[in-house]
């Protein structure tokens, strides 16, 4: 059994210890919003916050998660969560949003760890998410947009 903590709330998972944590999230506990993409590791759609870090759920076992605490996009707060999901809506980010959860979980740890990214920092920070309709113009931009509204 591996125990851990989900967007705040202690689980525990009693199921195959290599199991996948996007499995986990969305088939046990029914969180859907974390998508699954390529099974790999390379499109960002999955990523979720493990300790704080982004990590790639699709690949991730959930044993390797005992005692971890995991935030999915339903469990997003604080500040910077704030800053970027005003910053996607002003400037409708999105077209067919399948990526999008990825997406604003990589701007958010950004930001946390670089509060004033520049356009080199967001790349390097954003490589990996892959979005399909090609909305990587809107996605710094919002980024940038995010970063200024939490400076005043």
């Amino acid at each position: 059994m591996v125990s851990f903590t989900l967007n705040g709330e202690q689980r525990q998972f009693d199921g195959d210890p290599e199991t996948p944590l996007l499995w986990v999230i969305r088939d046990a506990e029914k969180l859907t919003g974390t998508k699954y993409g390529c099974g790999i590791a390379q499109c960002g759609a999955c990523t979720v916050h493990v300790d704080g870090m982004t990590r790639r759920s699709c690949i991730t076992p959930i044993s390797s998660l005992e005692g971890s605490s995991v935030t999915t996009i339903e469990g997003l707060d604080g500040r910077e969560a704030e800053a970027v999901q005003a910053a996607w809506t002003e400037i409708d980010v999105p077209q067919c949003g399948y990526c999008q959860s990825g997406q604003i979980m990589s701007a958010v740890s950004l930001l946390q760890m670089n509060p004033k990214p520049n356009d080199a920092d967001i790349d390097g920070a954003m490589a990996g998410n892959i979005c399909r309709c090609a909305t990587y113009q809107r996605i710094r931009q919002a980024i940038h947009n995010a970063a200024d509204s939490m400076e005043g």
